[in-house]
């Protein structure tokens, strides 16, 4: 995979086409919107779901902590469906994210799906952290920002392509904010040309649409007009 640098609030990131940003620096992997346990979330109200979810969203997350080895991994809220997520996990799920919060230092941000910590996994929890010139929370204050790092909103765009058009995950990025996609498996999708996106935007930016192994830039201007 090849991975887009990004200068933001005076630091240099790597967008991971994975839907994770890596922080050379610090030796940081950012991720938003797992949503561990949607599926059994869902089938706790009737809806017939198949249960892989988390066994899918771990999967990536392994091979993005083989890919960058990390010291520290920060997860932007929503981690888990709902509060009770963490306590549904299948013995081996646990155990495996058991180990990679052993293994590297993780920070859990409360998110409005999860706003307690999780019970029974390792890690340390914190509504927002701050290090140096960013700050990293889930949903993002509106308003002027300042090196804010935040999920929630789950950007996918669509772009024209040979027979249609497709529409993918993304991260949108101004001079002041930097939102991620969502990266749990079952976690959808808002289009950026959605109000709720675009208010936080109101100066554009840039949208990287997530390939296989790369990033797509398109101005964010150009994909609200269309």
């Amino acid at each position: 995979m090849t991975p887009a640098p990004l200068h933001f609030a005076g630091e240099r990131l790597l967008l991971d086409p994975a839907g994770a940003i890596f922080w050379p620096a610090q030796g940081l992997l950012a991720v938003a919107d797992l949503h561990l346990e949607k599926g059994s979330s869902a089938a706790s109200r009737g809806a017939l779901l198949p249960p892989w979810d988390t066994r899918a969203t771990l999967d990536r997350l392994a091979a993005l902590l083989r890919r960058w080895q990390p010291a520290q991994v920060v997860a932007l809220g929503d981690s888990f469906h709902d509060d009770g997520g963490s306590l549904r996990l299948a013995p081996g799920d646990l155990a495996r994210l058991g180990a990679m919060a052993a293994a590297h230092r993780f920070v859990w941000i409360g998110g409005n799906h999860d706003p307690a910590p999780p019970r029974g996994i390792a890690g340390e929890t914190a509504a927002e952290l701050r290090l140096g010139r960013l700050v990293f929370r889930h949903a993002a204050r509106p308003g002027p920002a300042g090196g804010e790092l935040c999920g929630h909103h789950h950007p996918k765009a669509r772009v024209a392509a040979r027979g249609g058009g497709i529409s993918r995950p993304c991260f949108i990025a101004d001079g002041r904010r930097l939102m991620l996609p969502a990266f749990g498996a079952y976690a959808g999708g808002l289009d950026v040309t959605d109000p709720a996106i675009g208010a936080l935007f109101p100066r554009g930016g840039r949208v990287f649409l997530l390939g296989r192994d790369r990033l797509f830039s398109f101005p964010y201007a150009a994909l609200r007009a269309a």
